[in-house]
């Protein structure tokens, strides 16, 4: 009878414990498995149709303050008068600035002009420097500055060139957004942030992501990040290769060096195409052609061929998101590939081929500064 009591108490306790977890959800880490469950989280929006996100606040812009003043003229108010924004040559635009605590759950953008001139940047709380500074085009897996489809689980890009971001990027205090155009015309950004104001979890990291670019390669190596400093995890990489040998390209280790390796890392792959999930030169063995493909996880979503004209090398685009298998870090992260073909003898060719990346990671902040941007000049696809 004792033992029956214990178990209904105990019984008991683990429900009541259940229930009070459930009243908890925070609207966060979304699912077909939890979509049906409420919480007090709220849903905000920040366009240039309500640049504040505030409730019932959408969609009041004046006419004559809005890049749709012109074709709304008939209509008024209220009918997309500020679908877009304009930034000038050399100016920088903040697209949110949040003040709450809260989690950033999708970014819906469309740019217009060069995408590589085009600069976004991303602090959280306080911090002066960026924790995202990346090229535009490069974020969204559309390093090139051409359009190709892109379906994957955090990043989709869809025709027209909508770029679509769903990393979850948490913050406590403040969120700031922002773009910068250092082309010499203008562009226009159409833009959408959705985010849920809500509890952050206490083990929650920030959201970090940065750009390198070796053009050409230097010993065959190209570091896409070195001097992360910290705790956390990376989750992600893109990357824009131009080979400018003929023959296979890709036979170069990704390498992941962390918490105190030094001459040898702790995680060494066995080839490109390997660590983006392909194998065997990404060829199909029927069309002996590269195939395209773009999964959850990983793609090779673009191949730009020679044209027989100026566009002269091939080039590609491929991503590689560490979502089921993050690469978690104590102290430190650093992360090489090597730049590696074929030569005569079957014999590696150390190859000087020009390769941009983004690599994505979570971090418990502050984090270690970024290196400075390349110039110009040297972010310019040439």
């Amino acid at each position: 009878m004792k033992k029956y009591c214990l178990f209904f108490v105990f019984s008991t306790i683990c429900i009541l414990f259940s229930h009070a977890q459930e009243k908890d959800f925070n609207g966060l880490d979304m699912s077909l498995g939890n979509i049906f469950r409420v919480s007090k989280a709220e849903t905000r929006s920040i366009s240039p149709e309500n640049f504040t996100g505030e409730p019932g606040k959408g969609g009041m812009a004046e006419p004559g303050n809005g890049t749709g003043s012109h074709a709304a003229r008939e209509l008024g108010k209220g009918w997309k008068v500020s679908p877009s924004v304009k930034i000038e040559p050399g100016e920088t635009f903040t697209l949110a600035e949040i003040t709450d605590e809260g989690v950033i759950q999708h970014i819906w953008m469309t740019p217009t002009g060069n995408w590589r001139f085009s600069i976004l940047r991303m602090y959280w709380d306080d911090e002066k420097e960026p924790s995202v500074e990346v090229p535009v085009g490069d974020f969204f897996g559309m390093g090139w500055g051409e359009y190709a489809p892109l379906n994957s689980l955090p990043v989709t890009v869809n025709p027209g060139s909508a770029f679509n971001s769903f990393w979850p990027m948490p913050f406590r205090k403040k969120c700031k957004i922002t773009m910068e155009n250092i082309g010499a015309e203008e562009m226009y950004l159409y833009y959408q942030i959705d985010y849920s104001l809500t509890e952050v979890p206490g083990d929650a990291a920030y959201f970090h992501a940065q750009f390198r670019r070796s053009n050409p390669t230097k010993g065959a190596i190209h570091t896409l990040v070195d001097g992360i400093k910290g705790q956390g995890h990376y989750v992600g990489t893109y990357m824009a290769w131009q080979v400018n040998n003929r023959g296979w390209w890709g036979e170069g280790e990704i390498k992941f060096y962390m918490d105190g390796d030094r001459k040898y890392p702790t995680i060494a792959g066995t080839g490109t195409e390997d660590y983006f999930l392909g194998s065997y030169n990404f060829e199909n063995k029927k069309t002996h052609q590269y195939e395209r493909y773009s999964t959850a996880y990983a793609g090779l979503h673009q191949i730009i061929r020679p044209d027989g004209l100026y566009n002269s090398q091939q080039r590609f685009g491929l991503y590689r998101w560490h979502i089921q298998d993050p690469i978690r870090f104590d102290k430190e992260l650093k992360i090489t590939i090597q730049d590696l073909g074929w030569r005569s003898d079957h014999r590696y060719l150390q190859q000087k081929s020009d390769i941009s990346s983004v690599v994505y990671w979570y971090q418990l902040e502050p984090h270690a500064s970024f290196p400075p941007l390349p110039s110009k000049n040297d972010l310019e696809v040439n």
